[in-house]
């Protein structure tokens, strides 16, 4: 079921966290940090909008990094209903697609629900200060890759949060598979 992420709370402070990455070391937010903002996307293997995107996902992230921006990925799925989104899963996509950025597994889905993620991918641009500026979409691609020469939002938005330290006012939403929640 495709969703789409909510308006940005501007200013909303980034909640830390510590999870397991898929090298096996654990990783908190002051670990990702960047000295000019941090992204903080959530993702998972199994998506349809995620692995049509991955590349870009992951070439943005390369040149966020170059900019100062600190960049992490973290899955929140259920594995039990959606085995692909194993952690021996992660691992294997991060290895394939030689990730420049830790995934970090969110098996409890606590960090998930912190962070209220509704969608993968959801971006989460925050300021050096920690401070929310950006929750859209990375580019017009929905469930199939747009063209090559889409407007890069994601990148332009956090290059606009490194210079300056706000994000663009006006945001277009994300959208994806929702998260899959575990059953109580």
């Amino acid at each position: 079921m495709a969703v789409e992420t909510p308006i940005c709370d501007f200013g909303w402070q980034a909640p830390d966290f510590t999870l397991k990455n898929v090298d096996g070391t654990t990783v908190s937010l002051s670990d990702v940090s960047g000295p000019k903002g941090t992204l903080v996307m959530f993702i998972c293997n199994h998506c349809p909008y995620v692995k049509s995107v991955l590349d870009r996902i992951i070439r943005d992230a390369r040149d966020l990094t170059e900019l100062g921006v600190g960049v992490v990925a973290i899955n929140g799925n259920d594995a039990d209903d959606y085995p692909e989104d194993s952690f021996e899963g992660m691992q294997a996509v991060a290895t394939a697609n030689d990730f420049p950025f830790p995934y970090l597994h969110d098996e409890s889905q606590a960090v998930a629900k912190t962070y209220d993620a509704v969608c993968t991918p959801d971006f989460f641009g925050f300021n050096a200060n920690g401070e929310l500026q950006y929750r859209g979409r990375l580019d017009a691609s929905r469930k199939q890759a747009g063209p090559e020469d889409l407007r890069r939002d994601l990148f332009e938005a956090m290059r606009q949060v490194a210079q300056y330290g706000h994000g663009p006012k006006a945001q277009i939403p994300s959208m994806g598979c929702s998260i899959k929640w575990k059953s109580d």
